[in-house]
C-alpha cells in the first residue's frame, strides 16, 4: 500500500505542475505512463533477451526479475535472476537507487556495477523494463506528429522532452512518444549528457497484465550501430510480495538457497 500511495503522490504533483491552456499536462501524462508501463504492486516477471547482428541472431538470455517499488524514492528496486544460458544460471543482478550489483555464485562475490557501465550491454536493459521517468525527470510538451512504431505502423503520438532532474537519472534527455488516444508509450530516445543517440526503444504487444494494458515486447536499437537489436520479451506477471532484504547487497550470497526451500 505504501508503494501505492508513493506513485499516485508523484502523479499528482505532476498534475499540480503549470501547462499550456487547453494543452494535456506533461508531467501527468509521464507519470500515468510509467504507471502503464509496470505495475504498481511488487511483482515478477520473466523476461527473455534475444540479441541480433546485422539481421542475425547472437545471443540469448532468460531472466526471472523481481521488482518492488521503494516507498522512500518512489524508485523501482530490482532484483535479477540470470536463468539461461547454464553458464550464466543463478547468478544475480541488484539494482537499487542509483546502486547495481553483480553477483557470482561460483566466486560468491558481489561487484559494483559503476554509471557508465549501466549503459552498456544487459545491464543497460534494465531501465527498460523497470523505472519511474516521472522521479527523475521533468516533462515538456512538444505537441503531436505522426511516426512509425514497433511495427512499421503509422500512429498518432505526443511527444515529450523529458529533462534529467536528479542524479539517479540514467539519460541526460529522453525524447518519449505517447499514442495520442491511449497514451499508452510506442516509442523512446534516449540521450547521453553530449547529446548523443544511446538507444532506441519500441514498445509492443499490449496485453493485459495485473489490471491494465501494457507493452511486453521491448526493441532495443543501439544508438551507434543500428544493426544491433535487442528484443525483451515479457511474460508470466505475478503480483507477489517481495521482502525488502532481497534487495540488500549482504543478502546476495543467500537468495538462492532460502527461495528453494
Amino acid at each position: 500500500m505504501c508503494e501505492r500511495r508513493t506513485v499516485l503522490a508523484w502523479a499528482l504533483l505532476a498534475a499540480c505542475a503549470p501547462a499550456r491552456a487547453g494543452a494535456p499536462d506533461a508531467n501527468l501524462l509521464l507519470a500515468q505512463s510509467d504507471a502503464i508501463r509496470n505495475p504498481v504492486q511488487p511483482f515478477a516477471v520473466d523476461v527473455r533477451l534475444t540479441e541480433y547482428r546485422a539481421g542475425k541472431q547472437t545471443d540469448e538470455s532468460s531472466l526471472n526479475i523481481y521488482a518492488k517499488i521503494d516507498g522512500a524514492s518512489g524508485q523501482y528496486r530490482n532484483l535479477v535472476r540470470f536463468a539461461r544460458p547454464l553458464r550464466d544460471a543463478n547468478k544475480l543482478m541488484l539494482v537499487n537507487g542509483s546502486d547495481m550489483w553483480f553477483f557470482d555464485p561460483s566466486s560468491r562475490a558481489a561487484v559494483r556495477i559503476s554509471p557508465q557501465q549501466r549503459l552498456l550491454g544487459r545491464a543497460s536493459s534494465g531501465d527498460v523494463v523497470t523505472a519511474n521517468l516521472a522521479r527523475d525527470y521533468r516533462a515538456e510538451l512538444v505537441g503531436d506528429e505522426q511516426i512509425q512504431d514497433g511495427d512499421v505502423q503509422a500512429r498518432q503520438c505526443t511527444l515529450l522532452n523529458l529533462a534529467a532532474h536528479t542524479k539517479q537519472a540514467n539519460y541526460h534527455r529522453v525524447r518519449l512518444w505517447l499514442d495520442s488516444a491511449s497514451r499508452h508509450p510506442v516509442k523512446a530516445e534516449y540521450y547521453s549528457g553530449s547529446g548523443h543517440l544511446l538507444k532506441t526503444v519500441f514498445y509492443r504487444r499490449a496485453q493485459r497484465v495485473l489490471g491494465e494494458l501494457r507493452p511486453t515486447e521491448a526493441v532495443i536499437i543501439d544508438g551507434t550501430d543500428a544493426s544491433w537489436i535487442t528484443v525483451m520479451d515479457f511474460s508470466g506477471y505475478v503480483g507477489r510480495e517481495i521482502p525488502d532484504s532481497w534487495f540488500q547487497r549482504d543478502y546476495l550470497p543467500r537468495f538462492r538457497l532460502e527461495r528453494d526451500t
